[in-house]
């Protein structure tokens, strides 16, 4: 199967600086916070909708891939603690778990229970687009491009669609009133551990810049499901090459 040259979205100014910020959060600001949110220590009520939605989002797109994995390659990115990735790898995947945050990597891989089967883990930090990490068979972003303006998205999509043979299946904030009132100022944590900005977007205009952009010309849109579970609002997308 042909794959085209992946685009050096990875170079633009306002997908660094997001980056940057993103790492920032992660790295020092929330450590604690999300540590405790992908754990299973009780939080508060906020937290444990944040939780919970998680769980079922996860759950959901798990349920859009093989339940046999064994032999297939898979990148998990935007990994955080590692949750996505033990289970997939427990399915029978090779899986490259690559998130911006080396602290996130680290307590992922102090998590990882020794025994995942046939299927393996690779915890890196670092950028999801980066050409070193290889071709995939399909290719996972949970909650990780929703701090990204939509046309940063649609690019960062390019660069993964280019390194992925058969599905992506990524999340995305949806745009409605109920997000923006909660989510509007990136206030998903108290003002001392306060999360990057979301960028909401609308489904369709979504569908409309994937369908328009010659580079995903080779893709199909597939499934969707939204999960609002108290202040976590999220919606997949799937993609399926052609």
């Amino acid at each position: 199967m042909h794959l085209v040259k992946e685009p050096l979205i990875h170079e633009a100014p306002s997908y660094r600086e997001r980056r940057r910020t993103i790492q920032h959060y992660f790295d020092r600001t929330a450590v604690e916070a999300w540590a405790r949110l992908t754990s299973a220590a009780p939080v508060s009520g906020v937290r444990a909708t944040v939780r919970a939605g998680r769980e079922t989002m996860r759950n959901h797109i798990l349920s859009y891939l093989p339940a046999d994995l064994t032999g297939a390659r898979i990148l998990d990115a935007g990994c955080g603690t590692g949750a996505m990735a033990v289970e997939l790898a427990r399915r029978g995947a090779e899986v490259v778990a690559v998130d911006l945050s080396p602290t996130l990597i680290q307590l992922a891989r102090d998590r990882t229970p020794r025994d995942l089967g046939s299927g393996s883990i690779d915890f890196r930090a670092g950028d999801m687009l980066s050409p070193q990490l290889g071709i995939f068979d399909h290719v996972v972003s949970m909650d990780a491009l929703i701090h990204y303006h939509r046309d940063d998205v649609v690019r960062v999509l390019e660069g993964l669609g280019t390194r992925c043979r058969r599905s992506l299946v990524f999340t995305f904030a949806p745009q409605n009133a109920l997000l923006f009132l909660m989510f509007g100022v990136g206030k998903l944590f108290p003002r001392s551990d306060r999360s990057p900005a979301i960028y909401p977007v609308r489904e369709r205009t979504l569908r409309r810049l994937i369908g328009e952009d010659p580079a995903m010309r080779h893709w199909s849109i597939g499934r969707t499901v939204k999960v609002s579970r108290g202040f976590y609002i999220s919606q997949a997308l799937e993609l399926v090459r052609r």
